[in-house]
């Protein structure tokens, strides 16, 4: 069996090329090199979409836009009355998955049963908090972990999620600042999540819930 071709060589050698055609050295000068790296350590942004001064107000507006729903709370304390509310209109199931850190939360007291652990295929609702949420584009960031695991949003037929209207950002490149700040790096691990999961065929009929959930509702948390 034949190896696989070093794309790696095939990329320097065009490189290569290209300088030769500029009359420049075949390899990069130390001052060249010094300032890709430097460009690189800054972080450049292109040009970015205005976004309303209220960041909360515009990501709702995008994520409606996408097919989620959002509710704004005034407290994490309020969420388990605001997702047996959600849950009791839609006629979903009151029992479900979580992320530990949600458990404390009084979800026996609005009737809801969750567990603190991955979900399974049987579990049909997911509770999760995420990392931030981006006003552009109406989109969530979660960062997978031991204690976030990614199947709690991707498994569960209704995803519910909790985030701080503190920790709504304008812009992906915001998220990508706050991982860099927050977590030392931007993580291996992370999915940014744009309503429920959907596809469409050579018609365009766009059927939801084709690789993920079928419905994601947002709890936007003004504190605590």
């Amino acid at each position: 069996m034949s190896s696989p071709p070093d794309t790696a060589e095939a990329r320097l050698r065009i490189l290569e090329r290209i300088r030769s055609r500029q009359r420049r050295p075949a390899q990069f000068k130390p001052a060249e090199e010094l300032a890709a790296q430097e460009w690189l350590r800054s972080h450049p942004r292109g040009p970015l979409p205005a976004v309303d001064a209220d960041r909360v107000a515009h990501f709702t507006r995008r994520a409606k836009e996408l097919s989620s729903t959002v509710e704004r709370i005034g407290s994490a304390a309020e969420a388990p009355a605001a997702l047996a509310r959600y849950l009791d209109a839609s006629g979903l199931s009151r029992r479900g998955v979580c992320y530990d850190e949600l458990l404390p939360l009084d979800w026996a007291g609005a009737g809801i049963a969750l567990e603190a652990r991955p979900p399974r295929d049987e579990d049909l609702l997911g509770v999760t908090g995420c990392f931030c949420a981006i006003a552009e584009t109406g989109s969530l960031v979660f960062a997978s972990g031991r204690a976030t695991p990614a199947s709690s949003h991707l498994l569960p037929e209704t995803h519910v999620v909790l985030v701080g209207a503190q920790r709504v950002v304008a812009h992906q490149e915001d998220a990508f600042d706050l991982m860099r700040r927050e977590l030392g790096q931007i993580p291996r691990g992370f999915n940014t999540v744009s309503g429920p999961s959907r596809t469409g065929d050579i018609e365009q009929t766009i059927v939801l819930g084709a690789h993920g959930p079928y419905r994601v509702h947002v709890l936007i948390v003004d504190a605590g």
